[in-house]
């Protein structure tokens, strides 16, 4: 697949994780991504891989509580190439949780919230603020939030489900106001990932899902390649894209030759935003 090429894209919080994956997957159809977080020796990884799946690499050393930064990383990225087609919003950070026996929210520090709610959320608000004015002088532009089936099903804790439920009414309210633009905005929802973290865990299920069915990093950025090259995208402006269920639609698998299985029926099936009407 080759029909990134010549295209750039930025990926918050690439260092590892969906978001090295996300960079892989891109650069596998020939993207120029930009991956920023705070660990520079696992962006330089990140980059190693980038280029050696036929893309190009560049790390961006970026504290995405810090505004300003969040700003000026959009902005460079940007003026580096002269455009910016494509921006992911992976960065996240959150607290320790024990996922066998989760605390209730009562039971946690009200600083949870910093982690959860500055990155988790405000840091994709910041980079959309400072991205879409350029992507509108373009005339075109593709937003991603990673988002998380926590929206509509408990995950983790209240304050998680809290953050994906607003960044997936972000993706649907900004949608509407840029669709005019020509700028599309998507949430994506991994399945379980098999990150280096969960894999170290020890743990067998999270939340009742098995390791075993859980998705890798790298789907997710095949996925999005996809998703990204359809000439009929903006029609999906302001929708949530889950993981599996594109794979399965678009006849993508695993690297391993696996098919991953879409996290829907955690939350009974119903249904997740739609496109706009």
């Amino acid at each position: 697949m080759s029909n990134g090429s010549g295209k750039v894209a930025l990926v918050t919080g690439g260092s590892k994780g969906v978001g090295q994956g996300i960079a892989v997957g891109l650069a596998e159809a020939g993207w120029t991504v930009h991956v920023s977080g705070r660990n520079t020796e696992r962006l330089a990884r990140t980059v190693e891989r980038i280029e050696a799946a036929g893309g190009t690499g560049h790390a961006h050393a970026c504290e995405h509580t810090d505004d300003d930064a969040v700003r000026r990383l959009v902005t460079d990225v940007h003026d580096a190439g002269g455009r910016l087609d494509l921006l992911v919003n992976n960065a996240w950070a959150g607290p320790r949780m024990n996922h066998v026996t989760p605390e209730k929210f009562w039971e946690r520090p009200l600083s949870d919230w910093d982690s959860l709610i500055s990155v988790g959320l405000r840091a994709h608000y910041v980079a959309l603020h400072a991205a879409a004015p350029l992507m509108i002088a373009a005339g075109s532009g593709l937003v991603v939030n990673i988002s998380s089936v926590g929206t509509r099903a408990y995950l983790h804790s209240t304050l998680y489900g809290i953050s994906k439920a607003g960044l997936d009414k972000l993706t649907h309210d900004a949608a509407l106001e840029l669709r005019e633009h020509g700028v599309t905005v998507l949430s994506l929802w991994p399945g379980l990932v098999r990150t280096e973290q969960l894999l170290a865990s020890g743990l067998d299920n999270i939340a009742g899902v098995p390791i075993t069915d859980a998705e890798t990093p790298e789907l997710q950025g095949r996925v999005l390649a996809a998703v990204a090259a359809d000439p009929d995208l903006h029609a999906r402006t302001g929708s949530v894209v889950i993981t599996a269920e594109e794979a399965a639609a678009r006849g993508i698998i695993e690297p391993d030759g696996g098919t991953p299985i879409s996290p829907r029926l955690m939350f009974g099936g119903g249904p997740v935003f739609p496109p706009l009407p």
